[in-house]
């Protein structure tokens, strides 16, 4: 022990919402809550720290044309990190981050393999483009490719019809599910409107991104069944943008895409009411810039959420959710620290003072 440098971090430790700490040591790139003895070299970092941030919907290696190269991805990760958020689950990219794992300066990834979408019902170059009868196929492929989720378009708009409608009939995606779960996957889906959801959560899904087609009949069988979400609010920002760009073509969907705009803050709120698990993310990725998390954990209070809940939902039951440690004894030493107790204002969320990855001070 004598011989490693270690990191004292003092102040305030948030090992969880009402687990707080005086101080942690980061010996070998792990925490700690006993004091080393015969440290050479020790250095201090004073504030208040809480795990790495989750953004629970994001996608690296992806822009607004498909796949980039390892030197975009790099960068998006890169923005992500210092922005604080330390895990991320990537909610399909059709590049290959593989490389990723072995960089300890960059954030961990779980990753959804490629979204799989229905034949031309999706942005180009994005997705596994399919018919419902290769539907559990493509998600047994993404399931042995990802890390424990597969992610399927659930709903998109259909030119024919000028609206949102379900991609995948209900057999089919039951099958899918069924072949997921027995392979060690969670499965989740894109699901703009309420058209795809009934289906989606009684064949077993385990999350629905974005969310915004949730009604008062959905609400209980989505807390029925422990489905949990996650809103994008700062993604659905962008719906008044998207609908004037459609208003001429497809006026049906450009109203549908308003009216889920308008009621999305009342849509989070009586989700959260309602016991459903909401959880951060940004959609960063495709057309949104990576770094958000601070903003979207902000547009969760702006919601309804209680602050207290909203940070949680980046940090102790998002990594929970997702089967990463936070601050416990032992686990990797990935924090945050700020100059003031998050928990009272989650705008300190967009100033970290510190961020420490794998017990390394990267920024």
């Amino acid at each position: 022990m004598s011989d490693h440098a270690v990191l004292h971090v003092k102040g305030r430790v948030l090992v969880g919402p009402d687990d707080v700490r005086d101080e942690l040591w980061v010996v070998d790139g792990r925490t700690s809550y006993e004091r080393p003895s015969g440290a050479r070299d020790v250095r201090r970092v004073v504030g208040w720290a809480v795990p790495g941030m989750v953004d629970a919907h994001c996608h690296v290696g992806l822009d607004t044309h498909g796949p980039v190269d390892e030197a975009t991805s790099e960068k998006q990760a890169l923005t992500d990190r210092d922005a604080g958020t330390l895990l991320l689950r990537d909610a399909g990219s059709p590049s290959d981050t593989r490389w990723i794992d072995g960089r300890a300066d960059l954030p961990k990834i779980i990753r959804a393999g490629r979204h799989i979408a229905r034949t031309r019902r999706y942005i180009r170059n994005f997705a596994h483009e399919i018919e419902p009868g290769d539907l559990v196929a493509f998600v047994a492929q993404e399931a042995r490719r990802g890390d424990g989720w597969v992610k399927l378009v659930g709903d998109w708009i259909d030119r024919e019809a000028g609206d949102l409608t379900a991609c995948w009939p209900r057999g089919e995606v039951e099958a899918a599910i069924a072949e997921a779960h027995r392979l060690g996957a969670r499965v989740t889906a894109h699901c703009f409107a309420d058209v795809a959801l009934r289906d989606l959560v009684e064949a077993g899904i385990d999350c629905v991104e974005h969310a915004t087609g949730l009604t008062d009949e959905l609400i209980p069988l989505f807390a029925e069944r422990g489905v949990a979400i996650v809103p994008t609010l700062v993604n659905i920002a962008t719906f008044p943008a998207l609908a004037a760009g459609g208003e001429t073509k497809y006026p049906r969907w450009s109203a549908h895409m308003r009216r889920l705009h308008e009621r999305r803050y009342d849509t989070v709120r009586d989700a959260y009411d309602a016991g459903i698990p909401v959880f951060v993310g940004t959609d960063a990725g495709g057309s949104l810039a990576h770094g958000l998390v601070a903003d979207e954990v902000a547009e969760l209070v702006k919601a309804g959420i209680p602050p207290l809940e909203a940070l949680s939902a980046t940090t102790w039951h998002a990594r929970a959710w997702l089967g990463r440690p936070g601050l416990e004894e032992g686990a990797p030493a990935d924090l945050v620290v700020f100059d003031e107790d998050p928990r009272a204002d989650v705008r300190v969320l967009a100033e970290p003072r510190r961020i420490v990855l794998n017990g390394r001070v990267v920024g």
